[in-house]
């Protein structure tokens, strides 16, 4: 970027140390939480207001600069690496609670505010917003951008479900507003909804309009123990058919449950087992809480459940759930790896996880899996070892390529909550119709004529 440009882009944020230039961006904001890839910028910027990221919008769309937005960086799939050059607008200073409307049931907050500090601030209230992903610290505006789902999906859905409203920037820098406080909307198409997931390529968020609950009075949880992962997937039906209401459930196998407990030195109960589901649970009562647990042990063990073990202690709770928390980071104490995110049928978790240790036998390639058995979304991580930069590069490639394909034709898809962003993108191109990215392309065009949102992302 050139001394005028600079100039110019001085009148929008006149602050020092909120416009950092190409030659002075620390490499942490050129890439993602993996730091894999590094991209570069002309400059990088913290906007404060929606005013100024209206203004540097403007300014981008007049001289035709590529934007990649960016919240708290813990993105896993390079869809913050702004790999076309232009301007990173880190949204992180960005990060007030601006409402919260009891009577509404709604909370308006900026899209860099963390969503560990919100959801500490609404508890501290009696209140709840129940959006679960396992990174804490990722932004709300990230979540929103990426439709994150986490733990309690099976209760409480996705983030998309808690989206009343977001203001908006457009590439040309208007400001929009879509939604409101209202809890249902059928006036016309939901624009609203093709912002959450789109991953930063269609609009700016500049605030979000969520919705909130009253905070659960009573939590508590249990594990499953399973002769095997297709036992205990098997289960999982017949959990949620005995009329039991589970806020999550997790599966894992023993041998990535060993990977937790090196790490935090902890121990999960029934070492005997080769498969757990993790169950918790909320609600308004004790009773109501200890009825729908009781339903679930039943269920779990008619369906071949080894043991049951109900946790009302909530320091033992807390325990099994840093376990599962801490895998991907267990794993990366041990190898690099290559995080991978897919959603299949929940009936079809077990038949995956058989393909993933077929693939694991003829590849050679490491991979540990994990996940939400409640909506199919399993989680693996793929481990480099000893392997150079090319063998990894290429091993790499060819197990994923077959992974994208296997899921796809069982009726999966390539993510459930991660988004795509660069790193998925070839097998979501190849794995998707090309009616479906057709229209994606339109709709970009329509909201993003000269290109210059996240360019090179998920469907472009």
């Amino acid at each position: 970027m050139d001394t005028i440009h600079l100039k110019e882009l001085e009148k929008i944020i006149p602050d020092a140390g909120r416009l950092i230039p190409f030659d002075l961006i620390e490499d942490k904001f050129l890439s993602d939480a993996l730091g894999h890839r590094k991209g570069r910028a002309d400059a990088l910027v913290f906007p404060l207001s929606t005013g100024e990221v209206k203004d540097l919008m403007a300014f981008a769309y007049q001289y035709e600069l590529p934007v990649t937005p960016r919240g708290a960086g813990t993105n896993l799939t390079g869809a913050t690496v702004p790999h076309s050059g232009g301007l990173v607008l880190d949204f992180s200073r960005m990060n007030r609670i601006l409402e919260i409307d009891r009577e509404t049931l709604t909370a308006t907050v900026e899209p860099g505010l963390l969503l560990r500090d919100f959801q500490q601030t609404l508890e501290e209230r009696g209140l709840f917003y129940p959006p679960d992903p396992g990174e804490k610290t990722a932004s709300l505006g990230g979540n929103i951008a990426t439709n994150a789902g986490g733990m309690r999906a099976v209760k409480y859905g996705v983030t998309r479900d808690y989206v009343r409203g977001l203001e908006i920037v457009s590439s040309d820098g208007t400001v929009i507003m879509l939604g409101g406080k209202t809890a249902k909307d059928a006036s016309g198409l939901s624009l609203k909804n093709l912002i959450i997931g789109s991953e930063g390529t269609l609009a700016l968020i500049t605030q979000c309009i969520l919705k909130i609950l009253p905070l659960p009075k009573i939590s508590m949880g249990g594990v499953a123990a399973f002769p095997s992962l297709e036992t205990g997937i098997a289960a999982v039906t017949q959990i949620l058919m005995a009329g039991s209401v589970p806020t999550s459930i997790e599966f894992l196998e023993r041998n990535v449950v060993s990977l937790g407990e090196a790490y935090t030195g902890l121990r999960f109960p029934f070492p005997y087992a080769r498969a757990y589901l993790v169950l918790s649970y909320d609600g308004a009562s004790r009773d109501a809480v200890l009825n729908s647990m009781e339903l679930a042990e039943g269920a779990a063990r008619n369906a071949g459940a080894e043991d049951f073990m109900m946790i009302q202690d909530q320091a033992v709770l807390a325990e099994i759930w840093q376990i599962r928390g801490c895998l991907v980071k267990a794993v990366e104490a041990v190898s690099e790896q290559e995080p991978v995110d897919i959603v299949v049928p929940i009936n079809r978790i077990s038949d995956f996880i058989d393909y993933v240790h077929q693939l694991e036998g003829e590849s050679g390639m490491k991979m540990t899996a994990f996940g939400h058995a409640g909506d199919g979304n399993v989680h693996l991580c793929i481990m480099r070892e000893k392997r150079g930069a090319e063998v990894w590069k290429r091993e790499l490639e060819h197990v994923m390529s077959a992974l994208y394909r296997h899921i796809t034709a069982m009726g999966g898809l390539v993510s459930g909550e991660h988004g795509i962003g660069l790193s998925k993108r070839p097998y979501y191109l190849e794995n998707t119709d090309p009616e479906n990215l057709y229209l994606m392309r339109r709709i970009k065009a329509v909201f993003d004529p000269k290109n210059l949102l996240n360019p090179g992302k998920v469907y472009q």
